[in-house]
């Protein structure tokens, strides 16, 4: 056991956030620690690394059990350095031991001393053992890995914004190697790709990892234990996230089963009580069947502690076939081109995701589409459009004086006051907390309350940038069953795939200075690329071969004496082969045909048509394979045969 909480209690004044909680983490264990914002997860993990004391019960820590803690606060670090010094300072012993060796080097030249020079080897060795050596190498890989350019890592820490920091500290803590690592929120800093390498590195990580985290995908494909906080208690499941969910469901039934199947048990011994405590016969019964009661160990109803509203939209007015259209769009800062002379339109029904690395310009474009950022070109609005636009700075159009609720009622949304604040409890504000006056929010909460107000605004048309990014996961949900519901068009910007999966139909990205666009959803688009990297491959490999292949036709095999026996077999090889040849050839034609057709968006917008071609290609790569197989033992037959007649 690397870390042990054993019947633990934690309160805030009057508030309990676990009580007696156990929970053991063992090595090489990967956790999602889940719950509701607000349930204590964060408070969890401080009690783990010693920041808070239990109220009750203990914390055990193995004897040299080393903790990394990823979290919001670590921001407040400030330092000159460049971000690879600072990465590197996660190799402190490696550090020192460099200095020590580089001192011992300079008195051996001086002195030529033996024992000093047994010393030098043995740090010498120590380096080598700790992999000091390749620690540069590591640094910028995983630097690399997290996004950042060869050029940032020379740039000094202090320059980048507060997500691109929180990088930088996370590639340090993954090169410490702790025995046990907890990362709070480490998705929200991130984009697409970098999620997808810190997935794959996560996943062979020799350590023990423990994720807080919204973001579904990561989860599942990160975990294999979930810890939920709920209800004061830890609840612990053997699985991934959607183990999780399905596992939970069956719980709660069971629980609501045994529930009611108590009340009639409860019900029919109250009957029997009532009807013959009066009865001298059966009196001794009824007062046993009373002392039965007392002693029940009463199961609870299950309750569901949770916000559970509708989000619905209303729209006034219905646009035009174009909502807006981009003509020749260029976009550039200096030497950094976001965009250049690219066309797009978005059409009434899209519901557009904007994807791709950080510092691509989805945001900006996004900016671009509502009209806020210059740029070259022509933005064309369509007719009858009513536009929302949600993006962080939002938050500064928020007025401090107002309470939520009257910073709700801004919108003109014609909701009563219940209804508002019936939303507002969707969004994580419930009771008093509709009271407060807007300038003792936090970032977070004025985020959410931002994204109310788009929300429940009549607009016909949304512009979405990281709407998730400060939502619990039941909160996703609630956003994306009500999106799906939405009549109107919309386009986002989100690192959350479960979101965007769940959220759109046609994905945008930018790639090559220009706005390509995908008609389908994210699980489409991503087999897709995959299908697409497949190809490249294929046809670089085939480029390399190609010299190959051409010296070996020229090279003409010498004549052998054959007798009549041998050579009317090898014929019939050699005809066996050619006709293999031919088929190969038939289906590689057809091949790329099936390629061209997957390769075009269009198919994917037809589900039969999709369905066919995708069955097609199977069954096309499924002979070539068989073909190919039977080409390569006819090969080897006819070199065997002539190597023999030589």
């Amino acid at each position: 056991m690397l870390v042990g909480l054993q019947n633990v209690t934690f309160e805030f004044g009057a508030r309990v956030i676990v009580s007696e909680a156990t929970w053991h983490i063992q090595p090489n264990e990967r956790i999602g620690l889940i719950g509701y914002n607000g349930t204590g997860k964060s408070t969890l993990l401080k009690l783990i690394v010693g920041e808070y004391q239990p109220s009750a019960g203990t914390v055990e820590r193995s004897r040299g059990t080393t903790i990394g803690y990823l979290h919001q606060d670590l921001l407040s670090f400030e330092t000159t350095q460049s971000i690879l010094e600072v990465a590197l300072t996660a190799f402190e012993r490696v550090q020192q031991l460099e200095k020590e060796i580089e001192e011992l080097g300079k008195e051996l030249e001086r002195t030529g001393d033996e024992k000093t020079l047994h010393l030098y080897s043995d740090k010498l060795h120590e380096l080598e053992t700790l992999g000091g050596y390749d620690i540069h190498h590591r640094t910028e890989e995983v630097l690399h890995g997290l996004g950042f350019s060869q050029e940032d890592l020379a740039r000094p820490y202090q320059e980048f914004s507060g997500g691109w920091r929180m990088r930088v500290l996370l590639a340090k803590m993954i090169l410490q190697q702790p025995d046990l690592l907890l990362l709070d929120e480490p998705t929200n800093h991130l984009d697409l790709p970098s999620i997808e390498w810190l997935e794959k590195y996560l996943l062979h990580y020799k350590g023990s990892v423990v994720i807080v985290s919204h973001d579904k995908f990561f989860l599942n494909r990160m975990v294999t234990k979930i810890v939920e906080v709920y209800q004061r208690q830890l609840h612990i499941y053997s699985g991934n996230y959607e183990f999780y969910e399905t596992e939970k469901a069956l719980r709660v039934e069971l629980q609501q089963r045994a529930f009611e199947n108590q009340q009639e048990y409860i019900r029919q011994q109250e009957r029997f009580i009532e009807r013959f405590r009066a009865k001298a016969t059966k009196a001794a019964q009824a007062q046993s069947a009373m002392k039965r009661l007392d002693k029940l160990d009463r199961i609870e109803e299950v309750e569901i502690e949770r916000p559970n509203i509708k989000i619905n939209f209303r729209i006034d007015k219905t646009p035009g076939k174009i909502l807006v259209e981009l003509k020749n769009v260029t976009k550039k800062y200096g030497n950094n081109i976001i965009v250049e002379n690219s066309s797009a339109e978005i059409e009434r029904g899209d519901k557009i995701a904007l994807i791709g690395a950080n510092g691509k310009g989805k945001s900006t474009l996004l900016r671009i589409i509502a009209g806020i950022e210059k740029f070259d070109g022509e933005r064309k609005w369509g007719h009858n459009v009513e536009e929302a636009f949600y993006a962080q700075h939002q938050l500064e159009a928020l007025d401090i004086n107002n309470t939520l609720l009257e910073e709700m009622k801004t919108c003109g949304s014609q909701k009563t006051e219940q209804e508002l604040r019936t939303l507002l409890g969707c969004f994580l504000f419930s009771g008093d907390d509709t009271d407060k006056k807007i300038r003792v929010l936090s970032g977070g909460e004025k985020a959410r309350v931002a994204l109310a107000k788009t929300i429940v605004s009549k607009a016909n048309f949304l512009m979405l940038d990281e709407p998730t990014n400060h939502l619990d996961m039941h909160s996703v949900e609630l956003l994306v069953e009500s999106l799906n519901k939405y009549e109107g068009s919309l386009i986002l910007v989100s690192h959350d795939r479960y979101f965007i999966s769940k959220a759109a139909n046609k994905i945008w990205e930018i790639e090559d200075h220009q706005i390509k666009e995908f008609k389908g959803t994210y699980a489409e688009w991503v087999d897709w690329k995959e299908r697409m990297a497949i190809q490249r491959e294929q046809k670089e490999v085939k480029v390399v071969a190609a010299p190959v292949v051409q010296q070996i036709s020229e090279i003409k095999p010498a004549a052998p004496v054959l007798n009549r026996e041998q050579k009317k077999e090898l014929q019939k090889v050699q005809r066996q082969f050619n006709q293999v040849e031919e088929k190969i050839a038939r289906l590689k034609e057809e091949k790329v045909k099936l390629e061209a057709a997957l390769a075009d968006p269009s198919t994917y917008s037809d589900k039969q048509k999709f369905a066919a071609a995708e069955s097609a290609y199977k069954k096309n790569g499924e002979a070539l394979e068989l073909l190919n197989q039977e080409y390569e033992t006819l090969f080897e037959k006819i070199l065997s045969m002539e190597t023999e007649m030589d």
